[in-house]
């Protein structure tokens, strides 16, 4: 009889300050500060990490725990907690108003071995399950990221636009893919938000 391969278990808590040296360690790998560009100073991880874990900014800094080994960060937002953000997007997709979006990296220990697709349709069940009036994750990445975008496709996304958008990194030119996967039946088409430009 042939052995069954255990579960991988994905779990997610609140990022805490005292991860800022597991964050600074995965921030300054060069495969994640490729696409990530952060700031891994004291005062950078402070400045863009600290309000979310002091409950000041809308977004959610999770932690992302394989079998309770600490393993990568997955963030989440909904769009309209962001309207600049959310008005720029919606020039290349119009957006549900209880559209979110997420972003994630996988550390280096974890990358390699087919785990970050369970990552993220776990990241997806656990919105679903923390924010039911969610009703779709639209996620815009940078056209040059194929490692990004093939792992949305491979989580169960789909791309549905494209579009000019600030790149994180300033190296990038502007194109990214817009991926989106529904969770809800999508509000009215009369209440999606728009661009006004």
């Amino acid at each position: 009889m042939e052995k069954q391969q255990p579960r991988l278990t994905w779990t997610f808590r609140p990022l805490r300050r005292e991860d800022f040296d597991q964050l600074r360690a995965w921030l300054s790998d060069p495969v994640v500060a490729r696409w990530w560009n952060h700031d891994t100073s004291d005062q950078g991880l402070e400045r863009d990490f600290g309000p979310g874990i002091d409950g000041l900014e809308p977004g959610e800094d999770l932690l992302a725990l394989h079998q309770d080994v600490p393993a990568g960060v997955v963030q989440r937002c909904r769009l309209a907690d962001y309207p600049e953000y959310a008005t720029a997007l919606a020039a290349v997709l119009p957006l549900d108003p209880h559209a979110w979006t997420v972003d994630y990296l996988l550390g280096a220990a974890h990358r390699g071995q087919g785990l970050g697709s369970g990552m993220l349709r776990t990241a997806v069940d656990d919105l679903r399950h923390d924010h039911p009036e969610a009703t779709e994750l639209v996620v815009p990445v940078p056209a040059g990221n194929e490692v990004s975008w093939r792992l949305l496709e491979s989580a169960g996304f789909t791309r549905v636009a494209e579009g000019d958008l600030d790149p994180d990194n300033p190296a990038d030119p502007p194109l990214h893919y817009v991926y989106r996967l529904r969770l809800s039946p999508g509000r009215a088409a009369a209440s999606v938000i728009r661009s006004t430009a």
